[in-house]
């Protein structure tokens, strides 16, 4: 593979201007970190305790305790710091650096002499390193990695890096294959991609032959974690891990033998995102075609329409291929944000817009689902059919929450959502020495260099409302020399219109991008438009939960009914595509959503026998309906909700 990876546009040389986007970003700095500060440090009333910041300060000697909580529960503060760090990358905010300051000196004062930091293991005594398995000790470490890396890149300040460095560096002496080292790897992979940002960071190279190690040795026999205390005594941190086999935690073969996805899906797709990084770091070709291949699977047979993934709860898990139930899934918003990574990564690497149309299906529609307008509650799990009267009775879909919640016990999701919202712009724009990549249409004004020169582009766009992409070029180079723009064309806009300066121009087209290469000139326009228009989408036949019914899409928004505007029994509904959708406005939410009226017909409930069983066929009669973006609902009431709906 060639050695020319696109870089990202740093977060502070993106400012957000985007009418659909921006209101979700400012949440994030102006109402989700603060509201997170708070329930981290248990002072929000009606939601589950936190325990965070308060195992921190038993760990590090300021009070007296015994640890609360998860195993893996500093993992709230890393996440959130984590989200600070590219808030503050694009605004100052010295109130918010001053308590992410607070939280790190507290980390720093936790931190054991020889540089290991969890405050499970510190508080109760448990042995380090004994139950990789379930002990989340390095998925833990992991997050701690990323969060200092980017509070280093944002704010300059290195205290956090050291930290994190001199732990990475215990890690080390711990775990690889020389003798006396444990030949262990973690049950839920992360570290291995936190230690791939370490090592872009310091340069030192430890950081990434120790991630690499992690993913080549797992899967290895004979099987570490079947060596573990916990499963020889048949003793479990989690009781649901006993019935656990090792596909659970990707370790059932060597990565170069797996091509299914399996097992957990978070820990799934944050192992994958490491392997693209190393296999592009690496120079290795058959990890990265082993990447592709995982990938290939996820979306072609594993992922729901809106970009999750998971169709087991138990276990939070892949099932088998075309397995896509809509009412019992899992889909948790974590696993949509790894699958995001982890196609972004197989991007930078590639150039192959595929990934890019996943990153965008899965940012528009679950990540946006798991959070609420207001900022303050969250979904775990993100159904595609909801029936609040048998999720509520029905103790097998207990995971199934029919309105979201302040706080979750286990609260990976919460600080995930909003380290994704607040580095969106990671997602949005990509470059190299030459080329500057546009992949996600949110109106940004942005600043990068190409060619050794810096260049100011602003892009306008009320996407996916319209189709219509307009660029504007704000300098020009002082040496005259021409670069390239590439313009993503996504998959489901067959057409695409390009023109410069209100004339169509030439261009190449090479797997999902348009290359307009030219000298540009200060005040020059790039105007496309993309066919985002309503379209009816339908589940490949094996898909058995989706047979005989329809989905509505417009350019990456999944619709969906809700109770709301529609009563109940959506499930009745029957829709017929022949007839053109039309658009209207609910204005009653944020500043006014694209919804869809669509034309079908309903059981008449009214004239139905009370009887359980007749020999008569229920009547439709002729109705309109409404339908809203997939990741606005539940935002109103509590109601049914459903995105696949029966064809007439």
């Amino acid at each position: 593979m060639k050695k020319n990876k696109l870089d990202t546009v740093r977060l502070e040389n993106v400012n957000i201007t985007d009418k659909f986007w921006k209101q979700y970003i400012d949440l994030v700095d102006d109402v989700i970190l603060p509201f997170q500060w708070n329930l981290i440090n248990d002072k929000v009333d009606g939601a589950e305790k936190s325990y965070c910041i308060q195992n921190f300060r038993i760990a590090a000697g300021e009070e007296a305790g015994k640890h609360q909580g998860m195993v893996f529960q500093d993992t709230d503060v890393a996440k959130w710091l984590e989200a600070v760090a590219y808030s503050l990358a694009k605004t100052k905010n010295p109130e918010l650096e001053t308590l992410a300051d607070q939280a790190i000196d507290l980390i720093a004062k936790a931190q054991a002499k020889d540089g290991y930091i969890n405050t499970y293991y510190q508080i109760t005594g448990e042995t380090r390193w004994e139950n990789l398995f379930e002990g989340h000790e390095l998925y833990t470490a992991g997050h701690m990695i990323e969060a200092a890396v980017a509070y280093y890149e944002a704010t300059g300040k290195d205290k956090f890096l050291k930290v994190v460095s001199k732990f990475a560096d215990y890690i080390d002496t711990v775990f690889g294959r020389a003798e006396g080292k444990l030949q262990g790897y973690p049950g839920h992979p992360e570290i291995e991609l936190a230690l791939m940002k370490l090592y872009y960071a310091t340069e030192q190279k430890q950081y990434l032959e120790l991630a690499y190690y992690f993913v080549t040795e797992r899967g290895q026999e004979p099987s570490y974690f079947l060596q573990e205390k916990g499963k020889k005594d048949n003793k479990f941190i989690f009781p649901e891990f006993k019935d656990f086999d090792l596909d659970y935690a990707q370790a059932h073969l060597p990565m170069e033998k797996q091509e299914t996805a399996e097992g957990h899906a978070v820990r799934a797709v944050y192992l994958y995102s490491a392997m693209a990084e190393l296999a592009y770091e690496k120079q290795d070709e058959m990890m990265l075609k082993q990447c592709e291949r995982l990938w290939e699977n996820i979306v072609r047979k594993r992922m729901y329409i809106t970009g999750s993934i998971g169709s087991a709860s138990y276990g939070e898990r892949f099932t088998s291929d075309y397995d896509l139930p809509n009412n019992t899934n899992y889909s948790e918003s974590c696993a949509t944000i790894g699958l995001a990574m982890f196609s972004n990564r197989m991007f930078q690497i590639t150039k192959d817009g595929k990934y890019m149309d996943i990153v965008e299906k899965a940012l528009y529609n679950t990540l946006l689902a798991g959070l609420s307008v207001d900022g303050k509650h969250f979904f775990y799990v993100n159904p595609l059919e909801m029936i609040p009267d048998v999720v509520n009775k029905n103790p097998t879909m207990n995971h199934v929450k029919t309105t979201r919640q302040l706080w979750f016990g286990v609260a990976c999701c919460p600080p995930n959502i909003a380290r994704t919202l607040a580095s969106i712009s990671n997602y949005s724009y990509a470059c190299d020495k030459k080329t500057l990549y546009i992949n996600l249409f949110i109106a940004s004004a942005i600043k990068t260099e190409i060619l050794g020169e810096e260049i100011s582009i602003t892009l306008h766009a009320n996407y996916p409302e319209s189709g219509n992409i307009r660029l504007t070029i704000h300098n020009e180079m002082l040496n005259r020399q021409p670069y390239t723009i590439a313009l993503r064309q996504p998959s489901f806009s067959k057409n695409i219109v390009v023109k410069v300066n209100g004339k169509c121009v030439d261009y190449i087209y090479d797997k999902g991008y348009v290359y307009i290469t030219r000298e540009w000139r200060k005040k020059d326009e790039i105007e496309i438009e993309l066919d985002v228009d309503f379209r009816f989408v339908y589940s490949n036949a094996k898909v058995r939960d989706n047979i005989g019914k329809v989905s509505l899409m417009k350019g990456p928004w999944v619709y969906c009914l809700e109770e709301e505007d529609n009563g109940k029994y959506l499930s009745s509904i029957r829709i017929n595509p022949k007839f053109q959708v039309e658009k209207i406005y609910n204005n009653s939410m944020l500043d006014g959503v694209l919804c869809a009226k669509l034309k079908g017909e309903r059981i008449q409930y009214d004239d139905i026998s009370n009887l359980l069983y007749i020999e008569e066929k229920p009547r439709y009669i002729d109705d309109t309906f409404t339908a809203i973006p997939y990741c606005f609902w539940n935002n109103r009431s509590e109601g049914e909700m459903i995105v696949w709906m029966h064809e007439k």
